[in-house]
């Protein structure tokens, strides 16, 4: 019964022990959460109604109670053309500062002193009325409406008629209090002004006398008119001290040029200056000028002899002492000192002595203007230092008096308001709202309190059922195992309640399709056959899925375990094995349980010779693998004889050897093992098959003790090949229905040869022995 292949025992790396995901963390999700709604729907349900019932019987227990309040302006007693506007900052005005403390004023409304005398008008309608029933008890409440300058007053009770009543008295009340409060208030006011007057009267007058002292000390009219001004003299001065320094400089420049020019100094140019402009003095020069030009011609001709020429030399010696008299006569005592020429200058030398003569004075102007201007200089300079500091006591003194004269003005203002407010009788505050009978009741609101009861009964049960969900670390449904897991899902198998009924008929079923197929007689009674039932039909799908993972490289051996028991990984073993030997494989189901075997009690087997007994003694498999009589392609080794060591059988080399041997036979071998928590039984199987498939049962197993399964898995080399979810509740398999209904319909002997023609298909890929015994193979 070889599978012709003559190939060792195949490993499929599916799914690398190192590079198996690592499953998220346990976090809810959106979708998780509309999941438990669903499965906890009637938890949510019964919480719901009966918190919604509690509060419905509870609000109609409730006493009724009606409500009503009174709204009423209050503003500052002394607000307008009162006390705060001797605070007012000018410059300021916009700046609203109300001085009410509403905080505090609540508080005053509130309190005994004032809440007595209303009391006792109340007590002439309603005498069980007292304080603390209406403060004490929060039956009365005063508050400020927002950031606004109303007060609110309401009140509550079963009686709407009193209701308005007290409110009403509580207004009135209030409304006494402003006038009478407003009135004191006033008359402080007024006292507190005219102690005032007169201190601010002393002080204006007094500044206004400092003032007038420091003007007249000072010369000061306007500060800043006097500022400019200066500042204009001292620009001038500047310009002037400028201009005079340019001319001085020019002068003197002219006047070093023209002593070079004349070789006098200027005392010697005025001399001659003077000489130039006397005209006796002149005409002597000029006569002399005349003889001397005489003698130089009589000279020239004559000898010294001559008469004419001696006499024009004693007219020239004559006119010497005439024209020195003369020059003394006109300079006076400077003449020695000025060494005054004697002869008759040029014009152009007389015009160049002459403006010597006026440079040198020009000079000496220029230098006295210089030092004058200086001198002013210093003067209007020191005018200037001290300026700044005039303007400040100035300044300071104007400011006194103004501030004082203001505060003088505000007071007097003030007075003169006060004293018309004092004579008015109007109420400082106005009611806008007044109190009206209620005509239904505020408490209890049946609508409101139901809406919340069935809401917060909603929430409650919501919550109730995520920590259920929470606290239940079991698995629910395929798609929590597999995201959990993050493991292929190969198989979905329903919840089948009569398992062993279904059992004994898939294998009378069975009997009767292979002889109805054989025979094919259409007069034969119709049989149930496999595909009948969705649960037989999901190992279908799940045989087929195993075979899809091996597309490349086939899958022979796997091993079929739990994490703990009672998943129903022994069900899921056998129905796999029927599931693939019903599609023509060879198959061979091994019960490596070697403690709590399940196989051979199913299937209703001997147990004397099995898997233990191969390990252990000299037995051949011949001898130990039973053939089902019911299927063609399914063997079953049973687990045998209950070891006293089973991991140390099934890691020994003889295991390994038998299960080489049983991989090189047959098609597909199912190792059904015992649970991988806390047992290194499956996990030493698992690393000489292709693959080890863990079967989990909803609503059984625990989510943490899966995953220390897949943890322990990774430490061996065993490759995970998916998870399997079985005992699925509420299942519906659309295809099979799709199937019953298309088929289900047709003639017997049309069912009949479909199955003939299937399993033709299925025998068309298996070796020519397929139909010998299976001992003939060892």
């Amino acid at each position: 019964m070889g599978n012709g292949n003559g190939r060792g025992v195949p490993y499929l790396p599916l799914i690398h022990p190192s590079q198996q995901p690592q499953p998220e963390a346990d976090e809810l999700s959106l979708r998780q959460i509309l999941t438990a709604i669903r499965r906890r729907g009637l938890v949510i349900a019964g919480i719901a109604i009966a918190v919604s019932s509690g509060v419905y019987f509870w609000t109609e227990r409730q006493t009724p109670k009606f409500e009503s309040n009174f709204k009423l302006v209050v503003e500052s007693f002394t607000e307008e053309g009162n006390l705060d506007k001797l605070s007012q900052i000018p410059g300021a005005k916009d700046i609203q500062n109300s001085s009410l403390d509403y905080e505090t004023q609540i508080q005053v409304l509130r309190s005994p002193n004032l809440m007595t005398p209303i009391v006792k008008e109340i007590n002439k309608y309603y005498a069980d009325v007292t304080y603390e029933s209406l403060i004490a008890s929060n039956k009365l409440t005063v508050s400020r409406l927002g950031t606004t300058k109303i007060i609110e007053g309401r009140y509550r009770d079963t009686d709407p008629k009193k209701v308005r009543r007290i409110l009403h008295e509580v207004a009135r009340g209030y409304l006494r209090y402003s006038l009478t409060e407003r009135q004191m208030n006033l008359k402080q006011g007024i006292g507190f002004v005219q102690g005032q007057l007169p201190l601010l009267r002393q002080r204006v007058d007094k500044l206004q006398g400092q003032l007038q002292s420091f003007r007249q000390q000072n010369d000061l009219l306007d500060p800043e008119v006097q500022a400019q001004q200066l500042s204009n003299r001292v620009s001038t001065i500047s310009q002037q001290a400028l201009e005079t320094q340019v001319q001085l400089q020019e002068t003197r420049t002219l006047y070093t040029a023209l002593t070079k020019q004349l070789e006098l100094t200027p005392q010697e140019a005025v001399a001659t200056v003077t000489i130039a402009e006397a005209p006796r003095y002149q005409e002597l020069l000029n006569k002399l000028a005349e003889i001397e030009a005489e003698i130089a011609k009589r000279s020239a001709t004559f000898t010294d002899e001559d008469i004419t020429l001696q006499r024009l030399r004693e007219e020239q010696e004559n006119l010497l002492p005439l024209i020195e008299a003369e020059a003394r006569k006109v300079l006076g005592k400077n003449l020695p000192e000025a060494g005054v020429e004697t002869d008759s200058p040029s014009s152009i030398r007389t015009s160049l002595t002459q403006k010597l003569v006026e440079a040198s004075n020009q000079m000496q102007v220029l230098q006295v203007r210089q030092r004058a201007i200086g001198q002013a200089q210093q003067v209007i300079n020191l005018q200037v230092k001290q300026m700044p500091v005039i303007a400040r006591r100035y300044t300071d003194f104007q400011r006194e008096l103004q501030v004082a004269t203001e505060s003088l003005n505000r007071f007097l203002a003030v007075q003169e308001s006060l004293e018309i407010e004092i004579a008015q009788k109007s109420l400082p505050w106005q009611i806008i709202l007044k109190p009206e009978e209620p005509k239904e009741s505020v408490w209890p609101n049946k609508q409101r309190n139901i809406t919340l009861g069935a809401i917060a009964g909603l929430l409650l049960g919501i919550g109730v059922a995520l920590l259920i969900e929470r606290l239940d670390n079991r698995f629910h449904s395929p798609d929590e195992l597999k995201e959990l897991t993050k493991l292929p899902l190969l198989g979905v198998i329903p919840y089948q309640k009569n398992l062993k009924k279904l059992m004994v008929a898939t294998q009378q079923v069975e009997m009767m399709s292979m002889e109805t197929i054989e025979k094919d007689d259409s007069n034969l009674p119709r049989p149930k056959w496999y595909t009948s039932s969705p649960f037989l039909e999901s190992f279908r799908s799940l045989h087929t899925n195993i075979r899809f993972l091996g597309t490349d490289t086939p899958i022979h051996s796997i091993v079929v375990s739990s994490a703990t028991s009672g998943d129903g990984k022994s069900t899921t073993s056998l129905h796999l094995a029927q599931a693939a030997a019903a599609m023509g494989r060879q198959v061979l189901l091994v019960d490596a349980d070697l403690r709590r075997p399940q196989v051979h009690i199913n299937l209703g087997l001997e147990n004397e010779v099995g898997l233990s007994n191969l390990i252990a003694t000299k037995l051949t498999p011949k001898e130990a693998v039973q053939r089902l009589p019911s299927w063609n392609h399914l063997y079953v080794l049973t687990a045998g004889q209950l070891p006293p060591d089973p991991t140390r059988l099934l890691s020994s080399t003889k295991m390994k050897h038998l299960m080489q041997q049983l991989h090189a036979v047959f098609d597909l071998v199912i190792y059904d093992t015992p649970p991988l928590l806390g047992l290194a039984d499956g996990r030493i199987l698992a690393a000489h098959t292709d693959g080890v498939i863990l079967v989990a049962g909803l609503e059984k197993t625990d989510r943490s003790a899966l995953l220390q399964t897949l943890d322990s898995i990774k430490i061996s080399s065993a490759t995970v090949l998916g998870v399997i979810a079985n005992g699925v509740k509420n299942h519906t398999a659309s295809s099979y229905y799709y199937y019953h209904n298309h088929y289900g319909n047709g003639s017997e002997s049309e069912i009949l040869k479909a199955k003939k023609l299937l399993l033709q298909r299925m025998n068309a890929n298996t070796s020519a022995q397929d139909n010998t015994d299976n001992s003939d193979n060892f």
